[in-house]
């Protein structure tokens, strides 16, 4: 059965999506309720006119969807553009597509689009107030440590960098070149812990040709190319006992000498260290020599695990989703609520990179525009949220729909969030969406 025009227009009426169509001179013959939502014009207005000189994007005269489809005979999806709306310019996506006639001949186009205003002014936000090169951190702990870099910015003292594996000690090392006064000169890294100790002599200091028996010609070494610049040296503590005297030395004197050879080099080089293992038993036990740890650690950066800066795991997993979509080519921008309060309610024990990884995992088990549900988490995130459920603490409603029961919680336990969520037996998004709605400042 054949469906008729007025029933085609209820349908597209109905969807969230706008929706428009032109005919083959790109005059508007119908726009939908949701187009007149996102842009503000009625229908009236707009039917009858061209569309170029509705939305009057630069779009319009340069790459029309609809003459981009008939070029190349294929729809558009996800094209990234803007409209000028009856009071403002808006960020969009689009789809195109040509419509055909019953001969199969062009005439008329259709494109469909969605507001981004929201995403845009989300993104916008999480970049200016989270975001320092491309570290993510909300939480004081981080913002201290973003001031403290640009304080050191104009030092040429080593920097010390410690903190648990899957911190982002990496991107700390980064943001600090990047903030120096070196930062259009080398920056060379090296992890210290995938050397064998043959090859790590080498590799920090060169060599020359029949030093070893693979050494066919000469070589300089890391100190030698970064030579003006800056030099990250990861797992520090891993570099055996000889090698940290050299290393000392380069400290104190600037100089070195290449595997095989007697010449003295001078290399004048900005050293950042970085190291996941705990530095004090290291330094009682004899494995990292103390006069090169004090030497190394003149600025001290102690990045915290995850687990210490709960409020940075939203903006963490916005940035992830963000991400993801780029690279996977489909949007996925929320997950609900109960899945934020799983994910602050974890220790997460691989810190950053774990917090990655399951995102990934739920990003790529979920299908477009929807959002990440409990059941697209990996099974230790799902069987955590069956014990909460069955262990839930009985004081949870009673206190959450009494404002005077809350402040008392809050005041035991010293204002402190996660300590607060854990005795309601709720994750933190839900103890602030709680509070936001006593009007409680938190």
């Amino acid at each position: 059965m054949a469906v008729n025009d007025k029933l085609k227009d209820h349908i597209l009426d109905s969807i969230a999506e706008g929706v428009f169509t032109v005919d083959k001179d790109f005059r508007i013959n119908f726009f939908n309720k949701a187009a007149e939502k996102i842009t503000g014009y009625a229908s009236d207005e707009v039917v009858g006119k061209f569309c170029k000189h509705v939305f009057k994007t630069e779009m319009c005269y340069l790459d029309c969807p609809i003459s981009l489809v008939l070029k190349s005979k294929k729809n558009l999806y996800d094209f990234d553009s803007s409209i000028h709306t009856i009071d403002r310019t808006k960020p969009i996506k689009l789809n195109a597509a040509v419509l055909y006639n019953e001969k199969e001949d062009p005439c008329g186009g259709l494109i469909t689009f969605r507001d981004q205003s929201e995403i845009e002014i989300l993104r916008k936000y999480y970049s200016e107030t989270t975001q320092f090169h491309g570290i993510i951190g909300h939480s004081k702990s981080m913002k201290e440590i973003f001031s403290l870099i640009k304080e050191i910015s104009d030092s040429k003292a080593p920097v010390f960098i410690t903190g648990e594996s899957g911190t982002g000690k990496e991107m700390v090392a980064n943001a600090i070149q990047k903030e120096s006064t070196r930062k259009k000169e080398k920056f060379i890294l090296v992890n210290c812990s995938v050397f064998p100790d043959n090859l790590l002599a080498s590799e920090l200091f060169g060599h020359v040709k029949g030093a070893f028996t693979d050494a066919i010609k000469d070589r300089p070494g890391r100190f030698e190319l970064a030579d003006k610049g800056t030099i990250f040296l990861d797992e520090v503590a891993e570099i055996p006992p000889q090698m940290q005297l050299k290393l000392l030395r380069v400290l104190q004197e600037g100089t070195f000498e290449r595997v095989g050879e007697s010449v003295t080099r001078s290399t004048d080089v900005r050293i950042i260290a970085a190291t996941n293992i705990h530095i004090e038993n290291a330094l009682s036990e004899g494995q990292f020599r103390e006069d090169l740890y004090y030497r190394l650690n003149v600025i001290p950066i102690e990045i915290p695990p995850l687990r210490d800066r709960i409020e940075d795991v939203i903006p963490l997993v916005k940035h992830f989703l963000e991400k993801f979509s780029i690279i996977y080519k489909k949007e996925i921008v929320e997950m609900d609520d109960n899945v934020y309060d799983i994910l602050t309610s974890y220790h997460w024990p691989g810190n950053i990179r774990e917090l990655e990884n399951v995102i990934e995992y739920a990003f790529v088990r979920s299908s477009p525009g929807e959002r990440i549900k409990i059941a697209k988490l990996p099974r230790h995130f799902r069987e955590q949220k069956r014990e909460r459920s069955v262990s839930g603490n009985g004081n949870y409603e009673k206190s959450i729909n009494n404002k005077d029961d809350l402040l008392v919680l809050l005041d035991k336990n010293r204002w402190n969030k996660t300590e607060t969520a854990k005795e309601l037996g709720v994750g933190r998004t839900t103890l602030w969406r709680i509070l936001k709605k006593h009007g409680v400042e938190f």
